[in-house]
């Protein structure tokens, strides 16, 4: 396992990370100008993290492949992305709040995002770029588009009431 003569892998994983952070910055943008719990920075970070966690998997899958004992070990490319989403379930929930009288919750839209554009820095790991930028293009309009409508709804709503 010659890990530190990949000098190629090593800047591809790099700039696999940047381009996930740059996607994830993106709708972390949006959120950030909705002055949400979670915004630029940790959306920036969180598709980077995936994107990394997801290209070391699979550098450490190519370096024990070649290693004599190759035949002992299984890896199993969906378990790190199952650790991915368990690690951003954990960040999502500490985006969502209950108010005290338990009608209102609040930060799902953001939860969702984080676990969005982690799956975002995954898709980027692996090289489905067109897939990356779609969903990135498409996350910012429904949080853009939609967020305009239901202003217009409740708008509309009270005005009728």
């Amino acid at each position: 396992m010659d890990f530190l003569l990949q000098w190629e892998e090593q800047f591809r994983v790099i700039g696999a990370v940047a381009i996930a952070m740059l996607l994830g910055g993106i709708i972390g943008y949006e959120r950030e100008m909705a002055n949400k719990p979670a915004g630029f920075r940790t959306h920036m970070l969180l598709a980077g993290a995936a994107a990394l966690i997801t290209s070391l998997a699979d550098l450490l899958a190519e370096g024990f492949a070649e290693a004599h004992y190759s035949e002992l070990l299984r890896i199993d490319p969906l378990r790190v992305v199952e650790a991915v989403v368990t690690g951003v379930a954990f960040l999502g929930a500490g985006t969502i709040f209950r108010s005290a009288g338990g009608n209102v919750v609040a930060g799902l839209t953001t939860a969702t995002s984080l676990l969005l554009v982690s799956g975002v820095g995954i898709a980027v790991t692996m090289g489905q770029y067109v897939i990356a930028v779609g969903v990135t293009a498409l996350t910012y309009v429904v949080l853009k588009l939609i967020y305009g409508m239901e202003s217009w709804f409740a708008k509309r709503k009270g005005a009728e009431d």
